[in-house]
């Protein structure tokens, strides 16, 4: 029998890695420099921090006053008067540098009443668009657009997409909606510049544009059908007070599209569309109202809607005025004369 020898033979391999004494003594002497070497360091350091003196405090705040004026007016380009005077205040330079878009805000003004005939002058459209001209020219987006609608009315259309662009480049949300629905309408339509533009605008804040996408994507209209989101984007605008959203989302709820069925929520926003003074909301109101025996209440709503277009809303006011006595007539109607729409968002 073959008996195994303790150390094994040098045919035999080891169990266990032996750890070379030089390497160990390397390492020894490499820890023991490193201690050394710490040690100095930090009595350095320690030393130093006694004896050194702290550095002498610095002013990092910015200098708004040389804010380079072509960044300063890009900036600004979309203010309202207002904001512009106060951004005018801040100091001397801003003053200066932005003066001509002050010089604007009076151009924009004056073109306002030459367009709506206003403030003692008559109307005046070739009038209004050169002072939105000379408005833009001073780099306000303001006039920029307003000289765009006045171009689009007159079916110079190029003209009116190129100054929309101006303005959207700028940051300018009514801006970029307009170029967005220059898009949407173009021949042919370009769906993709279309979006991304309406997208700026409604991430901007701006409820057109975000109706404008609930529209699209409700509608299938150069993108894909897409309810859920079209449904968002109503309610957001709607919150926003959109009058057209509010209408909108209410169907939605009433009819269970992209969202869950709702009639309670359907009524809410109907009854909030009509007071803000949409038409076919008083319409679908009046008639709620009188399916509820309310009928003084329906009268006056469907009053409002005839007056606003809703010729079906008169023969339903007929049928109404049956069940009242004239006295009661006459005090819905008085109601509706001295009735006055909620303000809403355009």
């Amino acid at each position: 029998m073959k008996q195994r020898t303790w150390p094994p033979g040098p045919s035999e391999g080891s169990r266990f890695t032996s750890l070379s004494f030089s390497k160990l003594h390397d390492k020894e002497k490499r820890s023991r420099f490193s201690i050394r070497a710490a040690t100095t360091t930090k009595s350095i350091s320690k030393s130093s921090s006694c004896s050194s003196t702290p550095p002498p405090p610095t002013n990092d705040a910015g200098d708004f006053s040389m804010l380079p004026f072509d960044i300063l007016t890009k900036i600004a380009a979309p203010l309202s008067l207002p904001n512009l005077q106060a951004a005018s205040s801040v100091c001397r330079s801003w003053r200066d540098a932005l003066q001509p878009l002050r010089e604007s805000m009076l151009l924009l003004r004056w073109g306002k009443r030459f367009k709506h005939g206003r403030g003692g002058v008559k109307a005046n459209l070739d009038k209004a668009l050169d002072s939105f001209l000379k408005g833009a020219a001073r780099g306000s987006t303001l006039a920029m657009v307003d000289a765009g609608l006045v171009y689009w009315e007159k079916g110079e259309k190029e003209k009116a997409v190129g100054l929309y662009r101006r303005a959207a480049e700028l940051g300018d949300a009514v801006g970029q909606c307009n170029l967005g629905i220059s898009y949407l309408q173009g021949q042919p339509s370009d769906p993709k510049e279309a979006m991304k533009w309406l997208k700026q605008s409604a991430e901007n804040g701006y409820v057109r544009a975000q109706y404008q996408i609930a529209l699209c994507l409700h509608q299938g209209r150069v993108v894909q059908t897409n309810l859920l989101e079209a449904t968002k984007w109503y309610l957001k605008a709607a919150e926003g007070g959109y009058v057209r959203a509010m209408y909108n989302i209410s169907l939605c709820y009433s009819f269970g599209e992209g969202l869950p069925q709702n009639r309670k929520l359907a009524r809410r926003w109907m009854k909030r569309a009509a007071d803000h003074g949409h038409s076919k909301a008083q319409f679908e109101h009046g008639l709620a109202l009188f399916s509820e025996g309310a009928l003084l209440k329906a009268v006056m709503y469907l009053e409002l809607a005839e007056r606003g277009g809703e010729t079906g809303a008169g023969h339903v006011k007929e049928v109404v005025h049956q069940q009242l006595s004239a006295t009661s007539r006459d005090h819905a109607i008085n109601q509706a004369n001295n009735w006055r729409a909620l303000p809403a968002t355009r």
